[in-house]
């Protein structure tokens, strides 16, 4: 079954704060279609150059993280398998090497050949989508992403996901007010996320989300971590590593191991930046555009 509509006018975040993405979303389409047999959501807008941008997000998001970012640059913005409103079916392990092989079967679909790649937090995975096709990726942006390198712990969340029994109660517990206070800290600004931000989330934060949610990070240990980043400096693409400092769950130095490990990789560090940076600066998007247009 095939489903595209356009989502017209309307704004994607309120004006009434400089932390809010004013974004105008009036170009960009929302498709729903089956790939091998599982329905697949994304967002597309018309993109600027031959390689479209693919933007792919974390946890516990979905491709609403990335509208204010299609509407400048176009390209594609799909829903992992297990959020938002693509299909979270049980019988997926959502292993690392899973959501390389969707993305490959996604772009394949899509019919399109060579991107320019946005990893945010767990989109890393497409991470290892580029170890396996470097020849099919242009151009390379790494932001506050799960870190593919050694020596990385997990946060006090993410511990609690790993661990069995404590995890699924974690899980059954969160409502709309325990993510707003549990991810108060994910501001640079004092304060809880904004409410559209948390709308957004509970809004598609069903069983199959959280059961996708506890694979991963389980399946996941840190040496698991490191090996999926072990060709990364193979990567000879130029790419940006753009990292909110205040993130409470990966550290700013790995935004600067990960540029290491990156052959041509330049380091933009935003110090009044949390976990997902651009609601606190939304104006350092243009530095994102600007790397995404060069040539």
């Amino acid at each position: 079954m095939r489903s595209t509509r356009a989502r017209v006018g309307g704004f994607h975040e309120a004006a009434t704060s400089p932390r809010y993405i004013l974004a105008r979303v009036s170009n960009v389409v929302e498709h729903t279609e089956e790939i091998d047999g599982r329905a697949v959501f994304w967002r597309s807008a018309p993109p600027s150059g031959d390689a479209p941008v693919l933007y792919l997000h974390g946890v516990p998001t979905s491709s609403d993280d990335w509208l204010g970012f299609l509407e400048r640059t176009g390209g594609l913005a799909p829903d992992l398998p297990g959020f938002g409103r693509s299909g979270k079916p049980g019988y997926l392990y959502y292993t690392i090497d899973e959501y390389a092989r969707f993305i490959e079967r996604f772009l394949d679909h899509v019919e399109v050949e060579r991107v320019k790649l946005v990893v945010h937090d767990w989109g890393a995975v497409g991470l290892a989508f580029a170890q396996a096709h470097p020849e099919r990726v242009e151009r390379l942006v790494i932001t506050n992403a799960v870190p593919f390198l050694r020596g990385y712990r997990w946060h006090r969340t993410a511990r609690i996901w790993r661990t069995p029994l404590l995890g699924e109660l974690a899980m059954g517990s969160t409502t709309r007010w325990v993510l707003k206070q549990s991810t108060r800290e994910a501001n640079a600004k004092p304060g809880p996320m904004p409410d559209e931000w948390i709308d957004s989330v509970i809004a598609h934060f069903d069983e199959g989300t959280r059961r996708a949610i506890l694979r991963l990070y389980r399946s996941a240990p840190s040496d698991v971590l490191a090996k999926a980043g072990e060709r990364l400096p193979t990567l000879s693409m130029p790419a940006l590593v753009v990292w909110g400092a205040k993130d409470p769950y990966i550290p700013a130095r790995f935004g600067e191991e990960y540029a290491k490990a990156l052959p041509d990789a330049a380091l933009l560090v935003l110090p009044d930046a949390g976990h997902w940076w651009w609601l606190d600066r939304p104006d350092a998007i243009e530095r994102v555009v600007e790397f995404l247009a060069a040539r």
